[in-house]
């Protein structure tokens, strides 16, 4: 158990290494603020791709999904899975490129408020300052969901404090954020999706094998009402089948939704260096995702079965968010490889929250230092005082985030649901409606942003309790409202001015655009 855990805390140490000093590597290259928060628009279609995945699942698709499968069976994880997929999808089919564009044509944004109020030219700043706060309302917890899972990761594992646990993990990821910048945290994007692929795939084989092979990992759970059924769910507590009705499915799917407001990703798209290598990037990101959701899904059924079998404990609410640890916990004990294995699934599941917290830190950190202080207040200061700044903006938003993630009890699936609704609901009705309808004005998404954020608080916490036909996840009746919104104030007030409509016909009729100059984009 002992020499287990040493080659476990060794694959663990490598990584935490390796990714500190991809951050030192890195901050070379940050001259300005630009290249700070955005690369300078120089990312390469494989980092692309793979950063704005892997910045996307968190530890979500290793702790969360898994865990939700284990509890009640592949509908709810599965039909997650389904709008996921479709929704990754049709983000790079019709937001990246179009994005990409305007958000050069309109003043060069370098952050999504900044381009929200550049598209609609609010001299008043009112979008930067909502989307401002909409990006600290919901990225601080969803860092703190990141932060969590560090904790109680080394807390299974190793017995370790869970707080010193969150912290150490907080820590590494604020070193290569803070010195590193966007370029740094998309290169260890890029490994960190490679090494959760693996951790993926391989607890998947460990967890099949031990039990006798998928086939009888299905005998097993098929014993169980509903279990292995995509229009019923298993419920733990009662050992019985409910119904997954179609307003369910739909509800569920919604997640796909999420995607049109994701700031870290739609980052990505304004980031990178070819447009023409988008097709590609959307491949590699499409393929990479359907497959992570998929293994993500069985591993929950796998580890079920193996619980049922003996081989590991039964896990009730969010201690079945620990499956995939306890699975990894078992394989190091088949000897030295085995626990080295082991330790880079563990390193998986680090790396799943380190590139979203990452991201998350760097999108609330320009709120701050761009949006609110250099846009909204007027705060000019030069280069090498704009960069201190954004990296004790860093710092300071990490901070808050691990001192919200001191609860050890809270679940990383509820946190994450309820934030990616809020980006969802929020930016993504304007996102869209920006990029697609020449009358959308300035009040009509100033009307969309904010029905879409307030809507995500009323449904969850009034309608949604209420249950039955009103238990439905709050971004889909979020997004609804919000496009409303939008639709119904832009037409009920003026339209927009000539020179904003002129922007939109020029994107509307680009062809293509050059590479940015020194990009990486073969």
């Amino acid at each position: 158990m002992e020499s287990a855990n040493t080659f476990m805390m060794i694959a663990i140490a490598a990584y935490m290494a390796l990714v500190i000093l991809i951050g030192f590597i890195y901050a070379r290259r940050n001259d300005q603020v630009s290249d700070f928060y955005l690369g300078g628009r120089k990312l390469g279609p494989v980092v692309t791709a793979m950063s704005a995945e892997a910045s996307d699942m968190s530890s979500w698709l290793l702790m969360g999904l898994p865990g939700v499968a284990y509890l009640s069976g592949i509908a709810d994880a599965g039909w997650t899975a389904i709008g996921l997929a479709i929704g990754t999808y049709v983000n790079w089919l019709v937001v990246s490129r179009r994005l990409r564009r305007y958000s050069i044509v309109a003043g060069n944004a370098i952050t999504l408020p900044e381009f929200f109020s550049n598209r609609y030219h609010d001299s008043r700043k009112l979008l930067t300052w909502i989307s401002a706060l909409v990006i600290l309302i919901f990225f601080i917890p969803y860092t703190a969901a990141g932060f969590a899972s560090c904790g109680k990761l080394f807390n299974s594992l190793f017995g370790m404090d869970y707080t010193i646990a969150m912290i150490l993990g907080a820590v590494v990821v604020v070193v290569y954020t803070a010195i590193g910048g966007f370029l740094a945290e998309s290169a260890t994007d890029l490994i960190q999706g490679i090494i959760m692929s693996i951790a993926l795939l391989a607890i998947l084989i460990f967890g099949a094998a031990v039990v006798g092979g998928i086939g009888a990992v299905m005998q097993n759970v098929n014993s169980l009402p509903g279990y292995l059924s995509m229009i019923l769910s298993h419920d733990a507590a009662t050992k019985t089948a409910a119904d997954y009705d179609l307003v369910t499915i739909i509800s569920t799917m919604a997640w796909g939704l999420g995607y049109f407001g994701m700031p870290h990703i739609l980052l990505r798209f304004m980031a990178i260096g070819d447009e023409k290598k988008l097709v590609f990037s959307r491949r590699i990101a499409v393929t990479w995702v359907v497959i992570s959701l998929a293994v993500a899904v069985l591993i929950g059924v796998v580890g079920h079965a193996m619980s049922m079998n003996g081989l590991l404990p039964m896990l009730a609410g969010a201690d079945s968010e620990t499956i995939i640890i306890r699975m990894s916990e078992l394989l190091s004990h088949e000897g030295v490889l085995c626990a080295l294995i082991a330790g880079v699934v563990l390193s998986g599941i680090l790396a799943a929250t380190m590139s979203t917290s990452d991201s998350q830190l760097l999108v609330a950190s320009s709120s701050v230092t761009e949006n609110l202080l250099k846009e909204c207040f007027g705060i000019k200061l030069p280069a090498v005082a704009t960069m201190h700044i954004a990296r004790a903006a860093v710092i300071v938003i990490a901070v808050i985030a691990a001192f919200i993630a001191r609860d050890p009890d809270s679940s990383i699936f509820s946190i994450v649901s309820f934030a990616w609704a809020g980006f969802g609901a929020a930016f993504g009705p304007v996102i869209l409606f920006a990029l697609f309808w020449k009358r959308s004005n300035l009040y009509g998404a100033l009307a969309g942003m904010m029905t879409g954020g307030g809507m995500v608080f009323v449904w969850k916490y009034l309608v949604r309790p209420l249950g039955g036909a009103w238990n439905i996840y709050e971004l889909l009746p979020a997004f609804i409202a919000a496009c409303v919104a939008i639709i119904a104030v832009s037409l009920l007030s003026k339209p927009p001015g000539r020179e904003i409509a002129d922007e939109y016909d020029v994107v509307a009729e680009m062809k293509e655009m050059q590479p940015t100059p020194g990009s990486n984009s073969k």
